[in-house]
C-alpha cells in the first residue's frame, strides 16, 4: 500500500512540475494578497501585527482553493481516475496520496514563505514561528476539506462556484483557530498550546474521515 501511495504521489508530483504555471500561480495569488493590505492600511506597527495573522489565513485558504478544482479534474477527463476505481487497492488510500501532492505543492510553499510575510507585518519572531507551525498544522487540513468538496463537484458546470459555497463554511474554523494562535503567541506562547490542539485534533478528524468521505463522493460522481 505504501509503494501504490508513493507511485500517485510522485505521479502527480511529476505532472505539476511540467505545468509550474499552476504551481506558481498560487504562489504568486498568496504573495500579492498579503502584500498589498500593508499597502492599503499603512506602515503602523500596530495595525499590522493586528490584522497580519487573519491576512495571511486568508490568502492561504484562498490559494488553497485556487488549486481544488484541478485536484480530480485531469484524472476524470483522461480516465484515469475510472481505472483508479478498479484497482484492488483502497480507493481512499489513492486520494490521500493526491491530497499529499496537492498540499505539497500549494502548502508547503506558503509555510516556507510566511517569515517573509511575517516581515511585511512587522510580526515578533515568536509570532513568526507560531504563524509557521500553525500554517503547518492547518493547511493540510484545507487540503482534506478541499478534497471532499472537489470530488462532489466534480464534473458539474460551474463547479468551482459551487466548490467555493460547499468547503468555506467548513474552512471558518481552521480560519479562526490558525489566526488566533498567531494573535495570542504576542502576549504569551502558553496560551498558544489550546488553539494547537484544537488544530491537531481537527487534522487527525480529517485523516480519518475526509480521504474515506472523498472516494464516496468520487463513485456517486462517476456513476
Amino acid at each position: 500500500m505504501l509503494r501504490v501511495f508513493w507511485c500517485i504521489l510522485s505521479r502527480d508530483l511529476t505532472l505539476a512540475m511540467r505545468r509550474r504555471t499552476d504551481v506558481l500561480t498560487t504562489l504568486f495569488f498568496f504573495v500579492i494578497v498579503v502584500s498589498l493590505f500593508p499597502l492599503g492600511v499603512g506602515t503602523e506597527s500596530k495595525a499590522l501585527q493586528i490584522i497580519g495573522p487573519g491576512v495571511v489565513w486568508v490568502a492561504a485558504l484562498l490559494a488553497s482553493m485556487l488549486a481544488l478544482e484541478r485536484l480530480f479534474a485531469a484524472d476524470y477527463e483522461d480516465g484515469t481516475l475510472e481505472q483508479m476505481l478498479l484497482t484492488a487497492q483502497p480507493l481512499s488510500l489513492l486520494v490521500l496520496a493526491k491530497v499529499a501532492a496537492h498540499w505539497i505543492l500549494t502548502g508547503l510553499p506558503l509555510v516556507l514563505i510566511a517569515p517573509l510575510v511575517g516581515m511585511q507585518f512587522q510580526l515578533t519572531d515568536n509570532a513568526i514561528i507560531i504563524m509557521m507551525l500553525a500554517l503547518l498544522v492547518g493547511t493540510p487540513i484545507l487540503s482534506l476539506i478541499g478534497a471532499i468538496g472537489a470530488a462532489l463537484t466534480l464534473g458539474l458546470r460551474g463547479g468551482g462556484i459551487l466548490l467555493s459555497l460547499l468547503i468555506l463554511p467548513l474552512y471558518i474554523p481552521i480560519l479562526v483557530y490558525g489566526s488566533g494562535a498567531v494573535e495570542v503567541s504576542r502576549i504569551d506562547l502558553a496560551d498558544t498550546q489550546p488553539y494547537f490542539a484544537l488544530l491537531g485534533a481537527f487534522l487527525l478528524v480529517a485523516l480519518v474521515f475526509a480521504p474515506v468521505a472523498s472516494s464516496a463522493a468520487l463513485k456517486i460522481s462517476l456513476e
